[in-house]
């Protein structure tokens, strides 16, 4: 249940729905509760972060019992901004995650590392440089909580979905955008394996999940299951319409493609050391 204080903040119609317990999922109300109430949880810590120039989400996620907690995606840029708050917050960073080999920044993870000794980076690709490599149906152990990995290759061959089933969140890469998707047309790259893995691994979760992007350009935060089974324009096709829209995107090439990769496929520096 929501806080008097969040209710409060809501415009006079939502409350009033909130207050007499009319929650309908059609319009994210339950979600948007579950949402707020995550965000102030005394078990857990989740934060969003956002880096503008690649339109990069980072998320932190800790168990504040133990302390321990994991980072998803940090970018090189903001690797003092996400250090300084780990350590304002009294965490222990045991893991650094990337849900793929990114193109369009560096990540952070190697930085992260130099700061953090004990922080292990961890990743999908077995190309890439890395302390811990994971594969469809590992767990990785934060606390008293822990995330599923599931394979969701299509927009590289090497992106990874990380479900948090214990607070019905799922973190998921470029694989999925809210209303949208990842590209297909490079990093070995397929649309067609794209739509089935997205259905079979992120879109057959419960409907009530919340979904959070590696990017969004919009300034949208989150969304859920039902909402892109309902109106993600592209992955509410066909599999033929699907690869047909993705096959004719004509999208420029990646602007920060020739730094980000050789680094990325390094941790983000190259001369960083793996245990």
């Amino acid at each position: 249940m929501l806080a008097p204080r969040a209710i409060n903040s809501l415009n006079k119609d939502i409350k009033k729905d909130l207050l007499s317990g009319r929650f309908h999922i059609n319009n994210s109300l339950v979600m948007y509760a579950q949402y707020s109430a995550d965000m102030t949880s005394r078990d857990h810590i989740f934060r969003q972060l956002f880096e503008s120039v690649s339109s990069t989400y980072t998320y932190i996620l800790a168990d504040t019992k133990s302390r321990e907690a994991v980072i998803i995606d940090p970018v090189i840029e903001t690797v003092e901004r996400d250090v300084n708050l780990v350590k304002d917050l009294d965490l222990n960073l045991v893991y650094a995650l990337n849900t793929h080999v990114h193109a369009d920044h560096v990540t952070g993870t190697g930085e992260i590392k130099k700061r953090i000794p004990s922080c292990k980076s961890v990743i999908g690709e077995p190309k890439a440089k890395a302390d811990v490599y994971i594969k469809h149906g590992d767990i990785i152990k934060f606390g008293q909580y822990e995330l599923e990995c599931r394979s969701t290759p299509g927009h590289t061959d090497g992106c990874m979905t990380f479900v948090w089933h214990q607070k019905n969140m799922a973190f998921t890469g470029d694989a999925l955008l809210i209303r949208g998707c990842g590209r297909t047309d490079f990093q070995a790259g397929n649309p067609g394996v794209l739509y089935e893995k997205v259905h079979a691994e992120i879109l057959s979760l419960p409907d009530h999940t919340l979904l959070y992007p590696a990017h969004d350009y919009k300034g949208q935060t989150v969304t859920s299951v039902l909402e892109e089974k309902k109106y993600n324009p592209r992955l509410t096709k066909t599999k033929e319409e699907f690869i047909k829209i993705m096959n004719e995107l004509g999208l420029p090439y990646p602007k920060q493609i020739d730094k980000a990769l050789p680094a990325n496929m390094m941790c983000g520096v190259f001369d960083v050391q793996t245990s």
